[in-house]
């Protein structure tokens, strides 16, 4: 290749061929720059992880605006006997595990003085 020098300055067919200086990352660009590329995939997967729950709460509970029962827990009730009071033709484990996914519980134990939300009657 052939170089022309013009006023300090050395150029080549293909252009400037001053210096060429690589660019180096710190490790704490490294992390700042990765960081910022996997922002949008986190916020996409939080809104989407977020979004999908209330549409499976939706889907579980009839849909949106949907009003429910309310029965407070007395002493020494306990989930069998709401559901089998609640819809008394129904299966009533069945009930117990509409009535723990509708309210949230971990568990099928009740406290007296709880207030539970009871699914529709078929």
């Amino acid at each position: 290749m052939s170089a022309v020098v013009a006023s300090g300055a050395e150029f080549t067919a293909n252009g400037f061929a001053g210096a060429r200086t690589r660019l180096r990352l710190t490790r704490r660009g490294r992390v700042v720059f990765t960081t910022l590329g996997a922002l949008p995939l986190v916020i996409w997967a939080a809104l989407s992880v977020l979004g999908a729950g209330v549409a499976a709460a939706d889907d579980a509970v009839g849909g949106p605006g949907a009003s429910f029962e309310y029965v407070t827990v007395g002493a020494g009730d306990t989930l069998w006997e709401i559901a089998e009071a609640t819809d008394p033709g129904a299966d009533p484990r069945v009930v117990i595990d509409d009535i723990i996914r509708l309210n949230g519980l971990d568990s099928s134990v009740v406290e007296p003085g709880q207030r539970l939300a009871l699914p529709a009657a078929n």
